[in-house]
């Protein structure tokens, strides 16, 4: 009985109602201002939408305004009326309501003001709204729904919220770019190599390409066995080893060089990845590392290896058959957690976009292709995406790749800043090994040592720079691309 009586006496005591925050007053300020003076409107009509406004009166009053001026007509307490149904306020009519708005207008100059204010308020109570289906879903969650699908969706709506919450957007002032390009080049001449982008580690990849640039989509695309995977997995080394980051003055860090990297492996695990790492970085074959087959000393330079790299920011997301939306989610959250300054992707064709299996694969790659490209503007980070090529490349005598090799080519070309493709003549050399003794075999031999560990990049497009092709060293049993050394540059032979 005393559990009972205390719930009642509870229950008696007066309740304090939580209400979403809005404030009426600076909203009747902003339409009065308006209806004064319609050039009040253009001061916040870039950010400010009717669904801002707290009250529905409110609200239609700012919509039907926003339809008059627009249309080059003059919103007033007038012209507005006739747009307008009566509502019960209180005593008072809706016309005689918006004459006393006009009444006591405040100045025009404070307009931008309000409508900031207004519009804060707004996405706050989006984000009230956001919590509480978040709480109403964790409760009611069927059994098949698992918690990684509710704050994935969580998230979507959070970053949506983030998108459409912003006022700062619109045109800028030439001489704020120009600043911008100024400092962009400043960064440049202090960073290692004089390059505009980041390293990628490659000296004849980055001074063809400037390095790669922020808000840029890269394709690094190829036929299996090129070695594209081993190509990226170099770049994300090269640039994790390479970081170098500054305290700013609000106690941010401000990467200098490197970059912190952020590598979606749909294909490989992260242990297989890290297998591939180590050998580039020791020496040591990969294959001899998974068997175990390795002598004392190759041991230590894999534990030597390892220490070093302990330390490189380096995060690798190993989660399979990920949809588009999953991986922008992924990436936004680890640009907020610990930073981000590149962004790689093994490979486009294994990502899914939000439409229903069975419906047209060339849509769900442009939807694929065009996430991307916004998510590298969005993060202003490059992103580096691996891409299959089709098989057409295997019927021609010349296999070096094309643009029109690209599967499902239109979008990948059209949304990509730069593609790039992965050509080793040794790979399709080795398989055509005729009867040795024969002169075709002298013949393939010769052609077998000129190209022997030697690779291609083929820059095929370029928004900011030349296409050409970029001689490489590889190394195919420690997966390790370089920077060949040319005959012309190397020092004279005794």
């Amino acid at each position: 009985m005393a559990n009972s009586t205390a719930l009642v006496a509870r229950l008696d005591q007066p309740t304090e109602y939580r209400v979403a925050p809005h404030n009426i007053d600076a909203e009747q300020a902003l339409l009065g201002a308006i209806l004064v003076n319609n050039d009040a409107f253009f001061r916040v009509s870039d950010f400010l939408e009717a669904r801002h406004f707290s009250e529905e009166l409110h609200r239609r009053i700012y919509e039907v305004t926003s339809s008059l001026i627009r249309a080059g007509k003059i919103a007033n307490p007038i012209t507005l009326k006739t747009f307008l149904t009566e509502v019960d306020l209180g005593g008072i009519t809706v016309s005689q309501y918006l004459a006393r708005l006009a009444a006591e207008a405040t100045t025009v100059i404070n307009a931008e003001d309000y409508g900031r204010t207004i519009h804060d308020l707004a996405v706050r109570r989006d984000l009230i709204t956001i919590g509480e289906d978040m709480v109403n879903a964790a409760y009611e969650a069927d059994v098949d729904s698992s918690p990684r699908e509710q704050i994935e969706e969580a998230e979507r709506k959070l970053f949506g919220l983030a998108e459409t919450g912003r006022y700062d957007s619109g045109f800028q002032r030439f001489s704020d770019a120009l600043t911008a390009a100024i400092d962009m080049a400043a960064a440049a001449y202090n960073r290692d190599g004089h390059l505009s982008g980041i390293a990628t580690g490659l000296a004849d990849l980055d001074r063809m390409m400037g390095g790669l640039q922020s808000s840029d989509l890269v394709i690094l695309a190829g036929r299996p066995g090129m070695g594209k995977t081993a190509l990226v997995t170099n770049i994300a080394f090269n640039v994790a080893k390479a970081y170098q980051a500054e305290k700013q003055p609000d106690g941010t860090l401000k990467t200098v060089n490197g970059g912190i990297v952020g590598f979606f492996s749909l294909e490989m695990s992260a242990e297989q990845l890290a297998t591939r790492i180590v050998a580039e970085q020791s020496g040591v074959p990969s294959y001899k590392i998974r068997r175990g087959d390795i002598r004392e000393d190759e041991f230590y330079r894999i534990t030597d290896a390892a220490r070093e790299m302990q330390t490189v920011p380096l995060y690798i997301d190993q989660t399979g058959g990920i949809s588009i939306a999953q991986l922008v989610a992924r990436a936004r959250r680890l640009k907020r957690q610990k930073g981000l300054d590149l962004l790689i992707v093994d490979y486009l064709q294994l990502l899914s976009g939000s439409s229903k299996k069975g419906e047209n694969r060339v849509q769900e790659l442009t939807e694929i292709t065009t996430g991307l490209k916004a998510l590298a503007k969005e993060l202003a980070v490059p992103v580096v995406a691996l891409s299959q090529l089709s098989r057409q490349v295997e019927q021609r005598d010349d296999k070096r790749p094309q643009l029109s090799d690209l599967r499902e080519s239109g979008s990948i070309e059209q949304d990509a800043d730069v593609v790039m493709f992965v050509f080793r003549e040794e790979y399709y050399l080795k398989n055509k090994e005729p009867k040795m003794g024969t002169e075709e075999y002298f013949k393939w031999q010769t052609e077998m040592e000129q190209a022997h560990g030697k690779a291609e990049v083929i820059i095929g497009k370029q928004r900011h720079g030349p296409t050409g092709t970029v001689p490489l060293a590889f190394q195919a049993d420690i997966t390790r691309f370089g920077n060949l050394a040319e005959e012309d540059k190397l020092p004279e032979r005794m």
